[in-house]
């Protein structure tokens, strides 16, 4: 671990930054159809409780990394195995994310930029900031959230002055639609981006009052759900369902019906910098937790030395995991939640936490007996 501390409002930021990351651009939970924006609701309050979950077996273990926490629970060889296992899923995870932000920009804005330039910029800033620490990401998370609702908020009076939202396209509201929408929060809104917040329970050591951290994550979860809840209304709400399920980035669609007076128009800038700032803070705690794991669960001295060789491993993989966006998207959707997310985000920590609890309460148990013999 480094020598750096959180205070409370920084690691809150990040946890917004990180939860609205490119989920706030993508079409996510869209097979919810109008109901999106409930099923993103939905998702942040399971996502809650994977949060406690983890958040509870730390207080088990205060200022521990779960890649050292893990083999007191597990056993040392187990517990390595699980640390060398969430590496390679937060190296993996980082690299799915490169790949999204990569093919946003290749898409919109940059069409005739090759993917691999894209990524590898993205990376070098990660580097970077990986590099300078925890402390210097922090600070940087405080400027950009600033920046990122001061985005939204002139985004969303520009889209109600322009009169572009029809409420009949929210319609019928929850109305025989409970199959789908479970099917989506199951399968999509519940694990991302909300079950990604195990990342950061290797942050917990660095918060200045630990004790906050419980309702810090908690709060946050909700107000970023909220959040990404509002904007896919609003999407559903501009474009109408059958656009908004057919467009790869409903929220660039948005932006670009806004026209006032033939003057405001062409704002597509906004899209581009919530893209950026969303998907850098995504991409940079992933990164940054992977290298600050292998350092633990190594014993390396110094997490500065491997940050360049993950650089490329992740540069490397956001460009071979997948031959195309399409295949990107689709094993996305279909077999990282059931075969990935499902296992490292709620399965494993669940009987971590079993284990845990099973262990501390043995402990207690001796403890009174010995001081009621003594």
């Amino acid at each position: 671990m480094e020598n750096a501390k959180l205070s409370s409002y920084q690691f809150f930021v990040m946890i917004l930054l990180f939860e609205m990351g490119t989920s706030l651009v993508i079409s996510l939970g869209s097979n919810a159809k109008q109901n999106t924006w409930f099923s993103i609701l939905l998702g942040s309050l399971i996502g809650i409780l994977f949060y406690h979950v983890n958040y509870k077996i730390y207080t088990y273990y205060p200022n521990e990394l779960p890649s050292s926490y893990s083999k007191k629970i597990v056993g040392k060889f187990l517990g390595s195995i699980l640390g060398y296992f969430y590496i390679i899923y937060f190296t993996y995870i980082c690299a799915r994310v490169t790949r999204d932000f990569g093919e946003l920009l290749v898409a919109v804005a940059y069409t005739q930029t090759p993917l691999f330039i894209v990524n590898a910029i993205m990376i070098i800033l990660c580097v970077f900031a990986v590099k300078k620490g925890i402390e210097v990401i922090a600070r940087t998370a405080e400027i950009n959230f600033a920046l990122m609702y001061l985005f939204a908020i002139t985004g969303l009076i520009l889209i109600l002055v322009s009169g572009l939202i029809e409420l009949e396209n929210l319609k019928p509201v929850l109305r025989n639609n409970w199959g789908t929408i479970l099917r989506v929060v199951i399968l999509e809104t519940a694990f991302v981006p909300f079950g990604e917040m195990i990342a950061f329970t290797y942050l917990f050591p660095y918060l200045n009052y630990s004790k906050n951290g419980r309702f810090l994550g908690s709060f946050a979860i909700l107000l970023s759900g909220i959040n990404l809840s509002i904007t896919a209304a609003i999407n559903v709400a501009v474009l109408s369902v059958p656009l908004f399920e057919n467009t790869q980035f409903p929220l660039l669609s948005t932006i670009q019906y806004i026209s006032i007076g033939n003057f405001i128009e062409r704002l597509d800038i906004f899209f581009i910098f919530a893209a950026f700032i969303g998907a850098f803070f995504k991409i940079v705690i992933f990164f940054y937790v992977a290298v600050i794991a292998t350092t633990d669960l190594f014993h390396l001295k110094d997490h500065k030395k491997i940050v360049y060789p993950f650089g490329l491993i992740v540069l490397f993989l956001s460009q071979t995991i997948a031959s195309n966006y399409q295949e990107h998207i689709n094993e996305g959707l279909k077999f990282v939640p059931p075969h990935i997310h499902i296992p490292f985000q709620i399965g494993i920590p669940v009987i971590l936490l079993v284990i845990a609890f099973l262990k501390n309460r043995k402990k207690e148990k001796n403890m009174s007996k010995t001081m009621k013999e003594g």
